[in-house]
């Protein structure tokens, strides 16, 4: 089998680019590609997860960095919550109907606005492998996509529950790819990665709580990014396969709809990339890692 040309300049390893959930911080993720392609490392496969899997699309797809900037303004605007707060009290006082196929605000922008990104791109459009994973909404097991039509499996993976509706891909209702996995590293290492950069986003943990709802926003912190850690640690010490983990230090304060912050969120992701750029030369390079 011949190598793939963007495999060549890895010193014969196979490195891949995992993206995992967090949102719009998971724009930090253009930062790392930035500071690859500086460095010319090239990699050999993206994954994503939840909002992580638009950044891995778009890089796997070949966009540059200012069309992929340009996607990240144009879906994280305010206007995709309109009538959240109004659908959220009819939910809650029984008078809107709610079942596992309902979320709090009107998907069709969100999906239309996906759709003139990726338009009719399938995963066979993508330069190198691209692996998206969403959540089968019954069953609660993970749904690793490889084929098929790039937007079915990205509006999949971003369905968060309760507020974007689940998304059906054959006989499967689907949802976030954060709910069975928000940092899919062990999708990179079956498809037989060596070299593992996986970009992670920990949920901000609140010092004060006045409300109920405050309460139980920071216990799902602690318990996501638990999950977050916990996985990652079984991954690294169960396998072969090196990580680098990457966990970009953004203001907790910056949220879906921070487009000021962007450019703040990305140079992050840049720091946080340049700061392990030693450990990832020894990685490529033919010399043992101790």
């Amino acid at each position: 089998m011949e190598m793939n040309p963007l495999e060549a300049g890895t010193g014969r390893k196979k490195v891949a680019l995992v993206i995992g959930s967090g949102g719009a911080k998971c724009a930090a993720a253009l930062g790392l590609w930035q500071v690859l392609q500086e460095e010319g490392i090239q990699i050999s496969m993206a994954v994503g997860s939840s909002g992580g899997s638009i950044y891995a699309a778009a890089i796997s797809l070949g966009f540059d960095l200012h069309t992929t900037e340009e996607l990240t303004l144009s879906l994280w605007t305010r206007d995709l919550m309109e009538g959240y707060a109004t659908n959220l009290r009819r939910a809650m006082t029984g008078e809107a109907r709610f079942n596992e196929s309902s979320g709090l605000i009107d998907d069709g922008p969100l999906t239309e606005r996906l759709r003139q990104a990726f338009g009719a791109a399938s995963f066979n459009d993508a330069r190198i492998p691209l692996y998206i994973v969403s959540t089968d909404f019954y069953t609660g097991e993970s749904v690793v996509h490889d084929d098929g039509p790039v937007l079915d499996a990205l509006r999949a993976s971003i369905a968060i529950p309760m507020i974007i509706p689940p998304w059906q891909v054959g006989d499967r209702l689907l949802v976030d790819g954060a709910v069975s996995d928000p940092l899919p590293v062990d999708v990179a290492i079956k498809e037989g990665a060596q070299v593992i950069l996986a970009m992670g986003f920990e949920l901000p943990i609140r010092k004060r709580m006045r409300s109920y709802t405050a309460v139980t926003t920071h216990l799902n912190s602690l318990y996501m990014n638990n999950i977050l850690k916990s996985t990652f640690a079984f991954h690294n010490l169960a396998h072969h396969a090196e990580v680098v983990l990457l966990l970009p230090e953004l203001d907790p304060a910056i949220g879906a709809f921070s487009a000021e912050q962007f450019p703040t969120v990305i140079a992050e992701g840049a720091r946080s990339a340049r700061e392990q750029l030693p450990y990832l030369r020894r990685l490529l390079s033919t010399q043992p890692v101790d």
